[in-house]
Order: C-alpha cells, then structure tokens, then sequence
C-alpha cells in the first residue's frame, strides 16, 4: 500500500505521513460505501448481502438478500450497489439484480423506489448521487444483465445517466458505453462519470440549472498496462478535486485533469466515500475495507447531516 505523490498540493490534501490501513477483509467483492449513524454501510455485491462496519473493524450482516433476487447467476454482480441518503432519512440503493432503484427503512424493509423509463426496464443500477439543487442522478450499465448489451431481457436502447427531479425521470446522458461512478463538483455545476470500457475514461460536463448538461470533456483517460481495475466509483472533495478509481488504484485529480497523486492497494479499489467529519476516507476494494485520514474534508452526501 502506497501513495504516489505525483504533484506538491497533493500535501495539502493528503499529509505526507498518512497511512492507509486495512480495516476488515474477507468478503466477496466490497462496493457502494456510505457512512451512516456511527458505521460503514456497505455492499458485498456477489455475494448480495449489505453489511456494516464499525470503525474498529466489527461487521454485521443487515441484510442477506438485499436485491430480492432469488435466482442467482454465477459471475454476475447482482447485489445492490452505490447508496445515498434521502431527506426523510431512508437510504436508496442502486440495485443491480433487481433492476431498479430501491429504499430501506430503518427497519430495512426495502421498496422499490425507480425502476423504469416509459415502461422500460432499468439495465442494472450502479450508482446515484443527489446534486446540490436535490435532484437524483443514477447511472445505469448493463453489468448485472447476463451477456451485458446482448442480453435479450435489455429494453432500453442505451446505458444511460439518468436524472430525477419533481416526480420525472430523464435521460439525460446516453452516449456513453459503460457508465458507472458519479458525482458533482462542490457547487453543483459540474457532473463527473466514469466509463468503464471498452474506452476507459472520466468525463466532465457542465450543468444548466434544468438539468441539461453539455460541454462534455475527457479528465482522464486510462491505458492498457496502468494496472488491474476499470473506472468506477468517484467522490469529489470540497476543493473540488475529484477521487476516481481506475486501473492501478485511486487517483486525485483536479477540476482541470491534473493527477494530484495515486493511491495504490493490493487489491483493485471499486469505490470510496468520505465519512464521519469528512476528513476520513473509506475504501472498497476486492474482498476488503481500507481506509485513510485527509487534510481537507471531502463532499459529504447532500443529506448526511440525517444520518448521524
């Protein structure tokens, strides 16, 4: 385990002398983390259980079938994913197995919250994200369905980035092969996702007060021989740089493309989230929870003050 140290500013994000340290291992394959109430939520996504994680490492089981799917594919991830908490204090979660975008309770009792586009079933939800002005942004890949694009239960003509705002739903963004991690700059105005293959890359758009984006950049673009992993899960801090998994670890990276640094795991990061103050820094990545102190906060959900 390693920090790259690529740029000088990347000391005023991270110090110098921080440690990353494994915090909980032995699952299947770890995603969607969200820190709530004192604990790390989040998914063991083949094996489709929810967990949580005490910040000393004790896991309980929330739920074994989080997805409610009850016929299991092998090599397929159809656990539940990315989560966000929403203003009545009830966690949505991108459901990949099940196509849709559920709720839990406090008492776990899921619903299903979205799962389709004038009439047409979701792909498989990966992950969501609430923007500044409250609206809801899920990309959907098509990971969860058996042979991905060619499956014959896919009814939507894309892999879409979709957005929901005042009971409507919208494709918003449809040319991207894989979408998968999402997040905004701090002040809403920028939309980052990642697309994980076959071209790999994270892209910036900007985005109109309706929703609309355009502008649409390449940050990053990633190569054969950068190491095991895809682009996948992203966060921003509240300097506006942004963390995005990718082959051969996680990079920081500025609002202008600029690689910061790199943080290199034995085992290939899926996502992360910034928890407790903001200033703490969890990672999921393979069959284990890492875990990292910043010097400057990171973007906490937009209803997080909820959930403490």
């Amino acid at each position: 385990m390693s920090i790259s140290r690529l740029d000088p500013a990347l000391d005023a994000v991270i110090a110098p002398d921080a440690q990353i340290e494994r915090v909980a291992t032995g699952f299947t394959f770890t995603e969607g983390p969200l820190w709530r109430k004192g604990r790390l939520w989040f998914a063991d996504v083949r094996a489709d259980k929810l967990r949580a994680m005490t910040p000393d490492g004790k896991v309980e089981l929330l739920s074994d079938n989080p997805s409610g799917v009850t016929t299991k594919v092998p090599g397929l991830d159809q656990g539940s994913d990315g989560m966000v908490p929403d203003k009545d204090g009830t966690i949505l979660a991108a459901n990949q197995g099940g196509r849709n975008v559920i709720r839990f309770d406090d008492k776990l009792n899921t619903t299903v919250f979205l799962d389709a586009l004038d009439g047409k079933k979701f792909n498989s939800p990966n992950d969501l994200v609430f923007a500044p002005d409250g609206s809801l942004w899920i990309t959907d890949p098509p990971y969860g369905l058996r042979g991905m694009d060619r499956s014959p239960d896919k009814q939507l003509p894309y892999n879409a980035v979709f957005r929901y705002a005042k009971g409507k739903l919208t494709a918003v963004i449809t040319d991207l092969t894989i979408p998968n991690g999402i997040g905004f700059s701090p002040d809403g105005k920028i939309l980052y996702v990642s697309n994980s293959g076959p071209q790999q890359y994270v892209k910036a758009w900007d985005v109109a007060k309706d929703g609309t984006v355009s502008n649409g950049r390449v940050l990053i673009t990633y190569q054969r021989g950068m190491g095991p992993g895809i682009p996948d899960g992203l966060k921003v801090d509240s300097a506006g740089n942004l963390w995005t998994t990718g082959p051969g670890g996680i990079r920081i990276i500025t609002p202008e493309g600029k690689v910061l640094g790199q943080i290199k795991l034995p085992e290939v990061a899926a996502n992360l989230c910034f928890a407790e103050d903001g200033k703490t820094v969890y990672i999921t990545a393979s069959t284990s929870i890492y875990r990292l102190h910043t010097r400057i906060p990171g973007e906490l959900p937009l209803y997080y003050k909820r959930q403490k």
